[in-house]
């Protein structure tokens, strides 16, 4: 999906900065002042949200969670906090992990623990209360513990940041939430929080999370004394640690709410057009960041259904039981349920999208007139959507990687898409076959084995497989077993963490899509030095093309529906093959390639199908029939699922 070409602008000077951003080239300081100077909000939050539409379809998500914070007894003395107390106050309170366990409940996908640091409570409290939430609720995922807190407990114990970090990993946090930043800005720290770790310290705690594969957010405290180049500043920050880690999920303004704490800011509180203005230059200056967070806590539901078209693609959840930004003041209901969350998505013209911790879509959420159509976000993907419309009332996109996709179009809920070949050959009485799909004849050079061995000696060994597959993964099992004669190894299913995983108890990996083309340009795979692309070994076999995924559309869908859908993908393939560099080359940029790369890249694949692709897929189909039975692989899998 190209950006939009014909923008106008109330303000002359954001016409070169939509040219560098249509591009695919990054934006400097001096643009982001620019975007904050200027005084035409609607055409900055135009660009913001073709940009989040580019990355996230016309979904927003959202997460069914639960706040916790255990204690607001706090050894700090922060300025801007009005939630924090000292032990002898009579507003203190200590939680038992009983009555942490009681807020909680089976539904929930998400629980989010931050609190004050407690000046008693030992280490094994902590490791304890992450435990036993996994333990009674499983399908809870914790995120816990702000850097602020990691590098307190890092003092407190005598342990290093990565002794704390792994030992709650083991007792099961999965992600990290990203306050304590406030704005990293030093003139700030000491004013206002001086007893707090700086920038240093903040990004020393992410970048050894993100190592470990715990993955994270990040904040900005705004609307306080800070400077608007020091809000510039702190988004270049966020940016330059994500080019090298790639483990933020999100980046989350936070408007402060000043409550009681005596900060002398210009308003009471930020104004409707500092947020939407702050939420929209996020997402342009933060190219590399997935996901911008629409907080509604502190922007108001109200605020935050307008930023749903200023940038932002996430409103966080149901929340229940934040007590800190209310503590200071914050005038958002306490708690949004789940429907009123969805309303306000929908009103926003979005498509709401459940989610749990690292972004996978659980369920979504259209109008009765929509339909859903996949927006497969990968790569060699993007010459479908070229000419999908930029807004319509019948047809919304949700960027769904191959399984997702499968699992949801069980459940009814997606109408059309470039569905995964085996999940298309389970449901073909529901779904309507179209004459467009992804395959190659060759080299695919995004769907790789990342192996120590070669492929006779993989007998008995363990590998990773990304969470993300449908079909690759059967086509190596197609390759293992009727191929080499390889029945004994072991499949583990392990969530992508864009570069930070752990790799070093598995025999080979397999990757596909962005990630795999991320590790092959980046030079690969440390300690895995054999690399199989499994379509050129399927044409070294066969002399055939492989068929990774084929258009279709749920039988039933509305007529209107489908024409738009049919019309925008042959308008979209309309394209000559030449233009295909110049179609991705922002999506590229994300992935370190070059223009001229890109279009190498997306020329080998073949968009519209031929007879050829449909002897592929018959071919597949019989050799896929032979494999050992369903339970022995079922069994063969250690379910790590990721959603």
């Amino acid at each position: 999906m190209t950006f939009p070409h014909n923008f106008t602008f109330r303000d002359k000077s954001l016409y070169p900065l939509w040219d560098k951003i249509r591009v695919g080239e990054r934006l400097s300081k001096e643009d982001g002042l620019g975007l904050f100077a200027s005084d035409d909000l609607i055409g900055v939050g135009r660009m913001a949200n073709a940009v989040a539409r580019a990355k996230s379809g016309d979904s927003v998500y959202f997460v069914l969670n639960r706040k916790l914070e255990p204690t607001n007894i706090c050894v700090l003395s922060c300025k801007f906090c009005d939630f924090a107390v000292k032990p002898d106050s009579p507003e203190a309170y200590e939680m038992t992990i009983a009555e942490m366990l009681s807020k909680l409940r089976p539904d929930l996908h998400e629980v989010h623990i931050t609190g004050g640091l407690h000046p008693k409570w030992p280490w094994e409290f902590y490791i304890d209360m992450v435990r036993q939430i996994k333990t009674q609720f499983p399908n809870v995922d914790v995120k816990a513990f702000t850097a602020v807190e990691i590098d307190f407990f890092s003092k407190k114990f005598k342990k290093s940041h990565e002794q704390v970090l792994r030992e709650l990993q083991e007792a099961g946090l999965r992600t990290m939430p990203g306050g304590g930043a406030e704005v990293f800005s030093e003139r700030v720290r000491k004013h206002l929080f001086h007893q707090k770790i700086g920038a240093k310290t903040w990004f020393d705690v992410h970048r050894t999370a993100h190592r470990l594969g715990i993955q994270s957010n990040v904040t900005m405290l705004y609307g306080h004394i800070e400077t608007i180049e020091e809000r510039v500043e702190h988004m270049l920050r966020v940016r330059e640690c994500q080019d090298e880690t790639n483990g933020f999920l999100s980046f989350i303004p936070l408007a402060f709410q000043p409550g009681d704490t005596g900060i002398k800011t210009r308003n009471d509180f930020t104004s409707a057009v500092d947020d939407l203005k702050t939420i929209a230059v996020s997402r342009l200056m933060l190219d590399n960041v997935p996901h911008i967070k629409a907080y509604w806590v502190m922007l108001t539901a109200e605020v935050a259904t307008i930023a749903l078209s200023f940038g932002a693609d996430d409103m966080d959840g149901t929340v229940g039981e934040e007590r800190i930004a209310h503590d200071a003041g914050a005038i958002s209901p306490m708690e949004l349920a789940k429907g009123k969350l969805i309303s306000i998505i929908h009103d926003a013209g979005k498509l709401p999208v459940e989610r749990d911790v690292w972004y996978n879509p659980i369920a979504v959420y259209p109008k009765p007139e929509w339909s859903v159509v996949s927006k497969m976000p990968y790569l060699n993907s993007v010459p479908f959507y070229n000419s999908f419309p930029e807004y319509s009332t019948i047809v919304k996109l949700a960027p769904l990687a191959p399984r997702v996709f499968g699992k949801l179009s069980e459940q009814g809920s997606v109408a059309a898409g470039p569905m995964s070949l085996r999940d298309y050959m389970s449901m073909s009485d529901e779904f309507e076959r179209l004459d467009y799909g992804v395959a190659v004849k060759g080299k695919a050079n995004s769907v790789l084995l990342f192996s120590k061995y070669d492929w006779p000696e993989l007998s008995g060994k363990k590998i990773s497989i990304t969470a993300e597959t449908s079909t690759s993964v059967e086509l190596l099992r197609v390759l293992l077993e009727n191929r080499f004669g390889i029945n004994n190894f072991v499949f583990h299913r392990t969530h992508p963490t864009d570069g930070s995983h752990d790799y070093s108890n598995f025999d080979a990996i397999l990757l596909i899509g962005d990630e795999a083309l991320r590790r092959a340009y980046g030079g690969g795979i440390p300690g895995f030095g054999k690399v199989f692309d499994l379509a050129e070994e399927w044409y070294a076999w066969k002399e055939m093309p492989f068929v990774f995924a084929v258009w279709a559309i749920r039988k039933g869908t509305t007529e209107n529906a489908r024409k738009e859908i049919l019309q925008s993908l042959e308008h979209s393939l309309a394209e000559p093959a030449n233009r295909f560099g110049k179609i991705g080359r922002e999506h590229g940029a994300r992935l370190g390639m070059s223009e001229a790369e890109v279009s190498d890249y997306l020329s080998q694949f073949r968009y519209r199908f031929t007879l050829e692709e449909y002897a592929a897929m018959a071919e597949f189909e019989m050799e896929y029939a032979n494999l050992n039975s369903t339970d022995r692989v079922e069994q063969a899998f250690s379910l790590s699922e990721g959603f």
